[in-house]
């Protein structure tokens, strides 16, 4: 039985991806700060919920007592996200983005991510078939952001997108010091969920496809890449 912690996954992209790998025989933990959404999204998923907060070091290493305890785990899946957004759903462009838009966006999306790591990389490491993916975005690519005859290149905001690049980072390094796990990041798509105000263009039933792809991929299969459905994306 392989045993996968998705990080806030008790609504969006998370949720569906805690379905479908609940209904590939997965025990899913879904990892989630709110305990009464958590607990609530676990029981209609036959998951189970564990308090998970990725900007809270005691939450993130009282999750990985109660995992190691229960027999330890298989897949990560580094999920949890914001996007800071201001009250007319735009996002802070570069005239007006701030350290602390920065500081709050990487706090989650970056230091989140090395946070989790940290604490579960001793229970992957006892895994016969370990995996991490990592949830990143198309927005992460500098070579799409650069160009200006792609789509990308006219998104205007500053923190999100550097932050996912980081995480790309992340992604890379990673997997060359952990060569026996398969580290991958993933871009979902411009999904309809409560990060972008609902103004995305796909389901979460859609953006889950390639998270599900790559957190049961073999130990023969690619590590530290950067996938959407369609491939590998360029850095």
């Amino acid at each position: 039985m392989t045993t996968t912690l998705i990080t806030g996954a008790n609504k969006g992209i998370g949720r569906e991806t805690a379905r479908r790998l609940v209904a590939a025989g997965h025990t899913v933990y879904v990892g989630a700060r709110d305990a009464e959404r958590g607990r609530r999204a676990a029981e209609e998923l036959g998951a189970r919920f564990v308090l998970l907060d990725v900007t809270d070091d005691a939450t993130v290493e009282a999750a990985a007592k109660t995992i190691e305890a229960a027999g330890g785990l298989d897949v990560l899946i580094n999920n949890a996200g914001i996007e800071t957004r201001t009250e007319d759903n735009s996002v802070p462009v570069a005239a007006t983005v701030t350290a602390d838009h920065m500081r709050n966006t990487f706090e989650t999306n970056v230091f989140g991510v090395v946070r989790v790591l940290h604490a579960f990389l001793p229970l992957l490491e006892r895994s016969a078939a370990p995996v991490v993916v990592n949830i990143s975005s198309g927005l992460a690519s500098l070579t799409h952001l650069s160009d200006p005859d792609h789509p990308a290149h006219f998104y205007p905001g500053i923190a999100y997108p550097t932050s996912k690049t980081a995480v790309n980072m992340l992604t890379v390094q990673y997997a060359k010091a952990f060569p026996g796990m398969r580290i991958n990041a993933v871009e979902p798509g411009f999904t309809k969920t409560d990060l972008n105000g609902n103004t995305g263009t796909q389901t979460v039933e859609e953006a889950a496809e390639i998270v599900v792809r790559m957190a049961t991929v073999a130990p023969d299969d690619p590590t530290g890449g950067y996938f959407d459905i369609n491939g590998p994306l360029p850095w």
